[in-house]
Parts: structure tokens; C-alpha cells; sequence
């Protein structure tokens, strides 16, 4: 009785497949881009705090910039991709929660998920407090190594902060929630921007002060999304009471957020890593700064198209969870062709400012002249990583973090990381030459992802989740029933 119900379900479905018109996937892109365009200040506020810490810190010379870019890269490897990977796993759990209509089982997962990530952070704040002395075993300047262990204790109270803050994004974003993040998320950069001011350059704290600066700021966006949480009308049908509830999710919590994490962590630890090449490079102050600003771009820039990826992780999960996998093979298209646009608006936009960029970073003459040389490679990697960025929204929404994991370490770790110490110590290529091997193995991850994305059968995702949401799950199998 079951298979032939799901063969007619499956038969109804193909038959959909020949209406889908022009005004759904009208109708998707909209979509998308009401969700993707807010994000990119709600992941700027993440993701361009550091940024700003970083271009300020510059200023006060090539210790300060390379030592506080050393801290924030190897802070970013050891604690901000842990925590983010984690993090993505609501994205998969409480995205298809909510198509499915499941509002309690999603808010007692963002308790969950908070528990969890804050219980993560634990260990990873003592790898904080001695990484001045694993920088020293990686063969890292002294000097630099012992600046940027300093830093990497200041920001620790960070760390908690960003933890509960990308819990409580994925609560917001995965029911499309976007306008109470816009908010706080854009008063926290002017609030940032002006207390990280003040506190380099004239509380007397210099760059330790930007790191108590990220975590204010970081605390103060917290606050203010979980006051709209707990005080409004919109919140009401996901806000549930804290129970022990909660500990009961940990398992299948844990379940995605490893693969998660291992997913983002091996694509954020590749650049990171790069980065700690060019410090056993000659004159390493000076490629440490230029790798970092080089990172710093790619950061900025890719706020963008991880909004693109928010938005597409969204309602590509929400549609599998409501059972509709036209709506999430058309929602998948749509972000595909909004990220190649992007791609190509912002790769212009990057080599037209060739010439002033490094001026934003610093104001050392050679490392203005190193980052002109480099723009165009630079260009080239803002491109590839726009569409990166999109398709690993798509492949979190979908659950397909495993996949995700494998793909990553063979496109970096095979083909990325080898290529880029090739060119750049033995061909002599130096950054140039490790920027080079990085961008090829972000290439490699694109189209094997492409490859993965066109090839899906949508309809057996929907069936896949019958075995672990089966309550509530009504297969509707009809695209247009999810827009309109």
C-alpha cells in the first residue's frame, strides 16, 4: 500500500516537472533575493568585525598588522570555522523542521544546538590561551608568534559570543525571519566601527583593544536578537520554554555538526594555512601581511555570496522538509544564476580598485605595491569563491555536509595546499605562487559541486527524510504549492 502510494507521488511529481513556468521561477528568485540581500549585513556583522579590527590595527605598523593577522587567522582556524561548521547543522535540522511544520522540534533544537556549540568551546578556549607557544613550534617568528598568543587571549570572551550568535542567525533565517536580523546586525557594525576606533587608537590598549572590541560587539548583537526573540509576536509559534528537552537532541545534533565542521573547517583551515606558509617565506612580516589582506578581501567580499548560500540553504531545506522537490530543484537553480551574477559584478568591481586596495589595509609602500601586483590573481579567487559560497549553502540545506567533507579535503588537500607550497617555495613564486595553488583548489571545489548539484534526483532527497521526520510530513510534490 505504501510503495504504490509513493509510485503515484512519484508519477504525480514527474508530471509537475512540465509546469514549471517562468513565474515560479520568477517567483524563487524574489524570494532569494529578499532573503540574500538583508544577509549580507547580517553576515557582514560576523564576518566583517574582524575585517574592521584588522584595518585598523594595520595603521599602527607592520608588527601590530602582521601579528594581529597571524591571531585572527589561527583564531579563525581553531574556533570561529569550529563553531561556524557546527553551527550549519540547524541549517539542515531546523530548515526541513520548519517545512515540515515541526515549530517545537525547532525550537527546542536552536536550545540544542546553543547548548552544544557552548559546550565546544570549552576546549577550544585552552587552545587559545597557548597559541602563542604553538606558533613558536610551527616555526613562526618569536616575535610575532608571542604578539599574537596576547591577542588570541583577548579574544576568548569572543567566542561565546559568536557561538550563541550563529545559533540564533540559523533561528532566524531558516524561517525567513530577516528583517530582526537586519536591525541589530546593522547597529552592531556602526557600534563596532566606532568602539573599535576608540579603543585602538585612543583608549591605550592599541590591537588588544580590537580584540575586547569583537567580542562587544559580537555580545551585543546576541542581546538584541534574543530580546526580539523572547518579546515578539513573529517568534511566537517557534519560541519554546527551555527543558531538558534540549539534552535529548544532542545526539542527532552531533550527527550533522561533525560532518558540518569538518566541511567548513578543512575549506577555512586551506586559507588559514596558506597564510602560515607565507610566514616561512622570506621576509615573512611582509608576506604574512600580504596573505592576510589577501584573506581579509576574501572574507569582506564573501559575506555576499555565503548570503546568496544562506538564502538558498533556506529554501532549499524548507522545501524538502514541506515535501516539495521541485521547489528545491528550482530554488537551487535560482541561487546558481543570482551567485554567477554576483560573481561577475563583484570580480569587475575588484579589478577597477586594483590600484587603492591596499591603501585600505595599510599605508607601508611595499605592501601597497605587493597588493596591486597581486589584485588581479585576487580577482580571480573573488570570482570562483562567489559561486563556492552559493553551492555550499545549496549542499547544507540539503544535509549533504558528509559529501561536502570528502569534496573539500580532496580539492585542498590533494590538489590546493600541494600546488600552492609548490609554486610558492620551490618555483619561487612565493605569495603570488601560494595564492595560485589556494584559487585552483577552490576551482577543483566548484565544479565537482556543480557536478553533484545538476546530477541530484530532488525527489529521492524528499523520500529520504520520511525515516527521520515522519510525523506531521505530507509529501505535496507540487512546486507551485510552496509559492503561491
Amino acid at each position: 500500500m505504501e510503495k504504490a502510494l509513493l509510485d503515484k507521488n512519484i508519477e504525480v511529481a514527474n508530471e509537475e516537472d512540465l509546469h514549471i513556468t517562468w513565474r515560479v521561477f520568477a517567483k524563487e528568485v524574489k524570494e532569494v533575493c529578499c532573503v540574500a540581500g538583508p544577509m549580507v549585513t547580517v553576515n557582514a556583522s560576523t564576518f566583517f568585525l574582524q575585517t574592521i579590527t584588522l584595518m585598523m590595527v594595520g595603521h599602527l605598523g607592520k608588527l601590530a598588522q602582521s601579528s594581529t593577522g597571524i591571531a585572527i587567522s589561527l583564531c579563525a582556524v581553531t574556533g570561529f570555522s569550529v563553531i561556524f561548521g557546527m553551527a550549519t547543522a540547524l541549517e539542515t535540522l531546523c530548515g526541513q523542521a520548519y517545512g515540515a511544520k515541526q515549530y517545537k522540534k525547532f525550537g527546542v533544537q536552536i536550545y540544542t544546538g546553543i547548548f552544544c556549540l557552548l559546550l565546544c568551546c570549552l576546549p577550544l578556549c585552552v587552545l587559545w590561551l597557548n597559541l602563542g607557544k604553538l606558533l613558536v613550534l610551527l616555526g613562526q617568528d618569536p616575535i610575532i608568534a608571542h604578539e599574537a598568543g596576547k591577542f588570541a587571549v583577548c579574544l576568548i570572551p569572543s567566542l561565546f559570543g559568536y557561538a550563541i550568535l550563529q545559533a540564533l542567525v540559523r533561528y532566524y533565517l531558516m524561517q525567513s525571519l530577516i528583517i530582526p536580523l537586519l536591525l541589530p546586525s546593522s547597529f552592531t557594525i556602526c557600534f563596532h566601527i566606532a568602539f573599535c576606533w576608540t579603543m585602538v587608537f585612543k583608549s591605550g590598549m592599541g590591537r588588544f583593544g580590537g580584540a575586547f572590541a569583537i567580542g562587544a560587539s559580537y555580545w551585543l548583537n546576541v542581546i538584541l536578537l534574543a530580546l526580539y526573540m523572547k518579546f515578539s509576536d513573529s517568534c511566537a509559534k517557534t519560541r519554546v520554554p527551555i527543558s531538558m528537552e534540549l539534552f535529548q537532541g544532542t545526539g542527532e545534533f552531533f550527527r550533522f555538526a561533525i560532518p558540518s565542521a569538518i566541511m567548513a573547517c578543512l575549506q577555512w583551515w586551506s586559507y588559514e594555512l596558506t597564510t602560515l606558509l607565507a610566514g616561512l617565506l622570506p621576509n615573512p612580516q611582509l608576506e604574512t601581511s600580504i596573505l592576510a589582506v589577501c584573506v581579509s578581501m576574501n572574507i569582506t567580499i564573501y559575506s555576499i555570496p555565503e548570503s546568496i548560500g544562506s538564502a538558498a540553504s533556506a529554501r532549499v531545506s524548507n522545501a524538502l522538509g514541506a515535501g516539495c522537490p521541485q521547489a528545491a530543484r528550482v530554488s537551487a537553480l535560482c541561487s546558481r544564476i543570482l551567485a554567477t551574477c554576483e560573481a561577475l559584478i563583484v570580480s569587475s568591481i575588484v579589478f577597477a580598485s586594483r590600484n587603492v586596495l591596499g591603501n585600505v589595509f595599510s599605508n607601508e609602500p611595499d605592501v601597497l605595491e605587493y597588493v596591486t601586483k597581486i589584485a588581479p590573481l585576487l580577482v580571480v579567487s573573488v570570482f570562483v569563491d562567489s559561486l563556492q559560497g552559493t553551492l555550499t549553502g545549496i549542499a547544507r540545506g540539503s544535509g549533504w555536509q558528509h559529501i561536502g567533507a570528502y569534496v573539500n579535503f580532496g580539492t585542498y588537500y590533494i590538489v590546493g595546499i600541494p600546488l600552492a607550497a609548490i609554486l610558492g617555495f620551490w618555483v619561487d613564486m612565493r605569495g603570488i605562487g601560494l595564492w595560485i595553488g589556494i584559487t585552483t583548489g577552490t576551482l577543483c571545489q566548484v565544479i565537482v559541486l556543480l557536478i553533484i548539484i545538476s546530477c541530484t534526483d530532488w525527489m529521492k532527497e524528499v523520500c529520504s527524510l520520511l525515516s527521520r521526520i515522519p510525523c506531521q510530513f505530507i509529501l505535496k510534490f507540487d512546486a507551485r504549492s510552496f509559492y503561491f
